[in-house]
């Protein structure tokens, strides 16, 4: 009897654990299903039912058909046609069968791309060349970031003119920030952030000015770059002294703040899109990105096809993800896509070690130097109980073992002034940052909190045998000023994210590269030039690198050629900004990757280093409009809806006409040539055909010239012909087409070739990358 009483009572606590468990399994599943989310929402604004008179309400009632509680966060009316919105998987679900609803795409996290670049470029020693007038001025660079801040001497509005009828911006008011802020140089700044504190609550104002205020650098940097004032004695701490100046000093700035300190958020970013279009800018700058997703998915990419139907050129950094291949962000061919090289000045700092070898490195430390007498020098791996205690990562160091020494770190996961911070904390005396292979002799200079120094992979290594071959170690470091005259440059930036396009292979990106290493420009005056907390410094101006850096100079570059060509589509200005670019250096030898030491190819530098004196003057542009980017789409066999959530229109690709990507009026090529089969087994010479039109711009009404073509490649096994061979224009804006044949008996499979297609008249030299894959 009490065996059958345990028994029941055993079994009756089973039922109640099994239901307990069960009633915990269906609170987590309902609580997963209540989990919201910010979604994008693309609608067909032609379904617009006939009951509705303005398309918000009919936005806000489809909304709340799913659900009552949803509000919409913004709405949008140029970059797109819908509205954003917090919704659970399940509602977001209901929404996509709803009438009108296009697409219902989740948001997606963006991250930001982080005085001698004129000179470099040309800019001073032609500033005749670039009318200063009132043409120039009208010229307003929209520049998406992270705010501004409007004390920099940059956006000093002394000798401007009245604010262009054409801008129908604001100066939006918040924490820190008023509508006095902007001036005739900041002509406008607004900030977005509906979407971010969606996702992550409140944004903490003692911490984060909730308005266009710039308390990160980043945006003041890339705004100041593209088109700052001059200012005469910009320096930081005394490196790159001179005059610092944009690209485009005449140009006016409206700023968009749309990255906060956990990142930048696709509805945010939308939303500026959105208003930049309505309030008139001429170029978007956008230094940021956030994957690759095929168009029709991706925001930016959407905002810019509108933006480029407007008269918009958008230009767009390329991504810090080098130098791997397929690294690239922002490839639609509507975007000009900017990677970074280096400049020809530098920041030495050499690490003298006990043996009496040197070691060249770079830095920009400002402070009290080091005693004149060699250090003790550690490994960071043999002075931590840490498993990566050779990164010099936070709490990693043992202070007893590092107080009053040299530390060595190695580069990798955490930023490399921080591991100077982490270094004095533990009491070490000065740090010395080496490569490892991932970043190989890339040097990039950092204003370290102590004093410190960055060496390549290869003097690391030199460095860490002596220290390991040594009883007792010294080393100490010695700085130098600035240097000017570095050579090889420009040379591809190691991290400066490459090609082949993983979305569309065909169009060739990057498509060109720009100064984008230790550049300087200005700077906010809520952090130091590190951006560490514990950094009190405060400066006006201050030296980063990153295509962050490369893409301002190419928006600014275009708002003077913009100035200069009013007229100028955008496809017009990127193709005068491409087709001018240099590939090699002026002792005939090939443009150099530093990750490799080697020459770069089209996927590292895509057209060439921009050459700004050459783009006013191109000779010949590559146009495009668009229907011709209507007809891409087309070719790459995106659906009415697809094409519908880019463009914003009902668009249909004509069943009978066949499209291709090949007869794309871009002003590179990217050609894929496959193994023919003959009979059954492969054999005979692949051959592909594109064909391209150039439009006149060379001079005025009865101009003309006559264009002959040269071509190069790498390799004998590949043949490429253009016919006809010369192309003869009598006249302004008159047209002419040609048809290039590539073809190879035989490659490696799985291999890159890569050439060059040239027209000039003795003046002009138009010039076109060529890179050739083998399938």
């Amino acid at each position: 009897m009490a065996k059958i009483t345990l028994l029941r009572l055993s079994l009756i606590v089973l039922v109640i654990g099994l239901t307990f468990v069960a009633v915990c399994h269906v609170s987590v599943v309902a609580s997963a299903v209540q989990i919201k989310k910010t979604y994008i929402v693309h609608m067909v604004k032609s379904q617009m039912p006939a009951s509705f008179d303005d398309h918000t309400r009919w936005y806000d009632s489809s909304l709340k058909s799913v659900s009552e509680s949803a509000e919409m966060l913004y709405t949008y009316n140029n970059a797109i046609h819908g509205f954003a919105t917090r919704l659970t998987a399940q509602e977001a679900n209901s929404l996509r069968n709803q009438p009108g609803i296009l697409y219902v795409l989740p948001e997606v996290k963006y991250e930001l791309h982080t005085t001698r670049t004129p000179s470099f470029l040309g800019l001073e020693q032609s500033a005749n060349m670039f009318p200063e007038s009132d043409a120039s001025s009208d010229v307003i660079v929209g520049v998406l970031d992270t705010g501004v801040w409007p004390e920099s001497k940059s956006f000093d509005d002394t000798g401007m003119g009245p604010i262009p009828a054409s801008w129908k911006g604001a100066c939006e008011s918040g924490t820190n920030f008023t509508s006095k802020n902007c001036n005739r140089k900041l002509i406008g700044a607004r900030y977005f952030a509906v979407g971010y504190e969606a996702t992550l609550g409140p944004i903490d104002e003692s911490k984060e000015s909730k308005s266009p205020r710039d308390d990160d650098g980043h945006g003041t940097h890339t705004s100041t770059t593209a088109a700052g004032a001059v200012v005469a004695g910009a320096s930081l701490f005394g490196y790159a002294a001179g005059s610092a100046r944009g690209m485009a000093t005449r140009a006016r700035v409206a700023a968009y703040k749309v990255c906060w300190v956990d990142g930048c958020f696709s509805s945010d970013i939308l939303a500026a899109l959105d208003k930049a279009i309505e309030d008139n800018v001429n170029v978007l700058s956008l230094s940021l990105g956030g994957g690759m997703s095929d168009y029709y998915r991706d925001s930016v990419a959407i905002g810019a096809f509108s933006a480029m139907e407007k008269g918009i050129l958008v230009s767009c950094s390329a991504g810090n993800a080098g130098p791997s291949s397929y690294s690239l962000n922002n490839m639609a061919p509507w975007i000009t896509t900017v990677g970074a090289g280096t400049l020809d000045r530098d920041f030495p700092a050499f690490a003298s070690l006990g043996n009496g070898k040197n070691f060249s490195g770079v830095s920009l430390f400002k402070g009290e130097p080091l005693p004149s007498k060699m250090l003790p020098f550690v490994y960071a791996g043999n002075a931590s109980n840490a498993t990566n205690g050779n990164l010099c990562m936070t709490g990693t160091l043992i202070p007893e073992m590092v107080k009053g020494k040299i530390v060595l770190c190695e580069r990798g996961i955490n930023p490399r002034v921080q591991k100077g911070a982490v270094v004095k904390a533990a009491g070490g005396a000065g740090m010395i940052v080496a490569n490892t292979a991932a970043n190989g002799e890339e040097l990039v200079a950092d204003a370290h909190l102590l004093p410190a120094t960055a060496v390549g992979q290869k003097s690391g290594d030199a460095i860490k045998d002596y220290i390991f071959s040594d009883p007792n170690p010294t080393v100490t470091i010695h700085f130098e000023a600035t240097k000017l005259g570095i050579e090889p440059s420009p040379v591809v930036a190691a991290f400066s994210s490459r090609g082949p396009n993983s979305i569309t292979t065909e169009i060739l990106k990057p498509d060109l590269i720009a100064p984008g290493v230790n550049i300087i420009a200005g700077w906010t005056g809520r952090v130091g030039p590190t951006g560490l907390a514990e950094d009190d410094r405060r400066v006006d101006f201050n030296i980063i690198s990153g295509t962050s850096m490369s893409c301002p100079h190419v928006s600014g570059l275009a708002a003077l050629l913009k100035g200069a060509h009013p007229d100028w589509s955008p496809a017009a200005i990127r193709s005068a900004l491409m087709t001018t670019a240099y590939t090699v250096y002026k002792n005939g030898q090939k443009l150099q990757d530093i990750a490799t030491g080697k020459a770069s190819t089209p996927y590292d530098h895509g057209a060439g280093h921009v050459d700004p004196v050459s783009a006013l003057n191109p000779g010949l542009v590559y146009d495009l409009t668009t229907e011709d980017y209507l007809n891409f789409l087309c070719a790459l066999n995106y659906t009415s809806s697809q094409i519908y959530s880019v463009a914003r229109r009902n668009y249909s690709c004509d069943p009978s006409k066949k499209y291709s990507i090949n007869d794309f009026n871009y002003p590179s090529f990217a050609v894929t040539l496959e193994t023919q089969v003959i009979g059954g087994s492969s054999g005979g010479p692949s051959l592909v055909k594109h064909t391209r039109t150039l439009t006149n711009v060379g001079g005025g009404p009865g101009a003309g010239g006559t264009y002959k073509v040269s071509i190069s490649t790498t390799s004998p096994s590949v043949k490429i012909s253009v016919e006809p061979e010369t192309l003869t224009f009598t006249e302004a804006n008159e047209k002419k087409s040609y048809t290039v044949t590539f073809s190879a008996s035989s490659m490696p499979a799985n291999t890159n070739e890569f050439g060059r297609i040239e027209w000039s008249d003795g003046k002009h030299v138009v010039g076109s990358p060529v890179a050739i894959s083998w399938i």
